[in-house]
Formats: structure tokens, sequence, C-alpha cells
């Protein structure tokens, strides 16, 4: 069954839709290539429109017609999501234990890790690995008469220097 074209009169094939009001894309008639072609040289979308709202409509359409906001607007997405990240809802930074609550956050093999090279919880890796040189110098066991204690205690060094080189040289 083919479908005959919209305009009045005539009985060619409608293959091609010309829309029936300017905002409703889907209610259309379909019309014949010569109908549709005068149909489009008459067409005038911004019709009865005037000058400021033709210039509105062409700048909403960089944003599809869609709502936008100013990024400074007080109910913009981004806006509400920083000010909620500095919030501090917790109390964590406006407590004085602070440094406690960090530290919490490291595991207990981490911990003595810190403690055996004698370091602060915030040590940075390279900071730990001046420490770990320095205590390699001063407790191998070449430089200690070959003395057990200092040469176990070498190996509880190095094994902290490799938890720590495992948790903390990855971040």
């Amino acid at each position: 069954m083919k479908i005959i074209c919209d305009w009045e009169n005539c009985k060619e094939i409608g293959k091609y839709r010309a829309p029936l009001e300017k905002d409703n894309s889907k209610k259309f008639r379909l019309l014949c290539l010569e109908h549709v072609r005068e149909f489009n040289k008459k067409w005038n979308y911004f019709e009865n429109m005037s000058q400021d709202e033709i210039e509105y409509f062409i700048k909403s359409d960089v944003t599809w017609h869609k709502l936008t906001k100013s990024f400074s607007s007080s109910d913009n997405f981004f806006n509400i999501l920083w000010n909620n990240a500095l919030e501090d809802k917790l109390n964590i930074f406006g407590s004085s234990d602070f440094k406690n609550f960090k530290n919490s956050k490291i595991s207990k093999a981490e911990k003595d890790a810190f403690d055996i090279m004698e370091l602060n919880y915030d040590a940075k890796m390279d900071e730990i690995q001046k420490r770990f040189k320095l205590l390699v110098k001063k407790f191998h066991p070449d430089k200690n008469q070959g003395s057990k204690k200092y040469e176990d205690k070498l190996k509880k060094i190095t094994l902290a220097y490799s938890e720590l080189r495992a948790k903390i040289g990855k971040k």
C-alpha cells in the first residue's frame, strides 16, 4: 500500500515528512518531492517571533535547548559538590585529634614498619629510602664484627622497608 501525497489534488507518492507544527516533530504530513520542495521554500521557523526570541533560540541551541546554570549559581551541581566536599561533618579538621585520625588510616603492619625504621607515620617514600640507607650502613654485620644481634636488626629493617615500599611506594 502506497501513501499518497497530502498536498491538495496530488496523486504522487508521499515519501517526505513536512512538520505540521513548529515545535512538534512527531506530527507531520507526507509529501511528494515536488511539494516538499515547495513547502520548504515557504517554511520559516522564525515566523511571528521577535528579534529577542530568535536570538534566545539561537543561543539556547548550543545546549540543545536545555536549561543551564552558570557555574557560580547556588544550585549548580559542581558548586554544590564543591561546598559539600569542604564541609567537615565529622569535625575531623576542627578537632585537635586530627593527627591520630590520620594515623588510624594505616595498617598495623605499616605502623610496625615505621616504628622499626624510627620514622613518623606520615613519612614520604624519599624519606623512607634515605632512612633505610642510613640504617643499612649503621647495622651492617661487616661494620659490627659480624654480630648476630646487628644481623637480626638489619633483617627487620629490610623487611620493614619492603613493607613500606610495597604500600607507600605505589601511591
